[in-house]
């Protein structure tokens, strides 16, 4: 089996923390969104995955390698393709062509999951749906009395269902997905000026494909700041067992630390209250803080901080008063001293 992750958004959203690293490579709970996303696939999927590819924008080669890396720890050969333009997610598919055999997971990089259900791999196709109060937002499918997908609404005016598509699914044939979203683009075929997906799997289901559904329990967001800090703070309380023991290059001294909390390599933090909800990615200095349900990355120094609900970048400086706060890569705030530099 093989997974295709289309993850070229800019990530507008989550600035200023995308500027510098593509949303889908920011860690939670100190692994990055995409690495999480492939590794539960996997377990849903029950076996060997064989390739993983992932579409991206010009992130450049250091984007490249850590992708290929995040395959190569699932034992899966990493293959990276671009994506020049954002003409929708048929098109994205489209991009990895040349990894589009046999049976796959396309999984768009935003979003994170939480199910223990197992894949059905005897119907043509699996679409993994969350149940959601207001699916008047998303792309949602109607069911006929055996459970099988009967249609797929793109933001429905009016009630239609309350499944709504988290971006996950499985197909039994890459070659057949292939073929339609060939016949899309050849057709120009457009739904909100894009080449949808969804309007491939219309058109298969129309062929007779037939559609089941995975329902997962949960499903995380990472489009915003206020998403991500709240996705970051389920998947800490998810990973709770594993997340009692801090690293032992970790230095914490005269400290409460209120779990679940994930702490990195060579982080110091001194007299300072930190938890719950909190990730400190790894070489980050924390002095004389309170910190509660936030996200640190790494090599950042955070100085008299008392923060909530706050995302901070990586190579930041934080010298401060309390505040909500979204701080992006290589960023200086310093409110303690009338120096620029520290």
């Amino acid at each position: 089996m093989k997974i295709i992750v289309p993850m070229a958004g800019r990530g507008s959203r989550l600035r200023p923390h995308t500027l510098t690293v593509p949303k889908p490579l920011i860690p939670i709970a100190g692994k990055p969104i995409v690495q999480r996303l492939v590794e539960d696939i996997a377990k849903v999927a029950g076996e060997k995955i064989d390739e993983i590819a992932f579409i991206i924008g010009d992130f450049g080669p250091e984007v490249e390698a850590s992708l290929i890396k995040i395959a190569e720890k699932l034992g899966a050969k990493g293959t990276v393709y671009t994506q020049d333009e954002p003409l929708g997610t048929a098109h994205a598919i489209k991009c990895a062509e040349a990894s589009m055999q046999g049976d796959v997971v396309v999984a768009f990089a935003d979003t994170l999951f939480k199910t223990d259900f197992i894949l059905d791999k005897n119907s043509d196709g699996v679409i993994w749906v969350k149940k959601v109060e207001d699916p008047s937002a998303f792309g949602v499918v109607k069911l006929d009395d055996y459970g099988f997908i009967t249609d797929f609404v793109e933001k429905p005016k009016e009630f239609v269902s309350d499944l709504a598509i988290i971006g996950i699914y499985y197909f039994n044939s890459a070659e057949k997905l292939m073929s339609e979203i060939n016949h899309i683009m050849d057709n120009d075929i457009k739904f909100g000026g894009e080449y949808q997906l969804t309007t491939a799997l219309e058109n298969l289901r129309q062929k007779g494909a037939k559609f089941s559904l995975g329902k997962v329990d949960d499903w995380m967001d990472c489009g915003n700041k206020n998403a991500t800090v709240e996705t970051n703070g389920k998947v800490l309380e998810y990973e709770r067992d594993n997340l009692s023991q801090y690293p032992a290059s970790a230095k914490i001294e005269n400290c409460m630390i209120i779990p679940p909390c994930f702490i990195g390599e060579n982080v110091e933090i001194y007299n300072s209250k930190i938890g719950p909800g909190v990730s400190i990615g790894n070489n980050t200095k924390v002095i004389n803080s309170n910190i509660d349900n936030s996200l640190i990355q790494e090599n950042t120094v955070i100085d008299h901080g008392n923060l909530s609900n706050s995302m901070i970048g990586n190579s930041a400086q934080y010298f401060g008063v309390s505040r909500e706060i979204s701080l992006g890569d290589f960023s200086v705030l310093d409110f303690v001293s009338n120096k620029s530099n520290h």
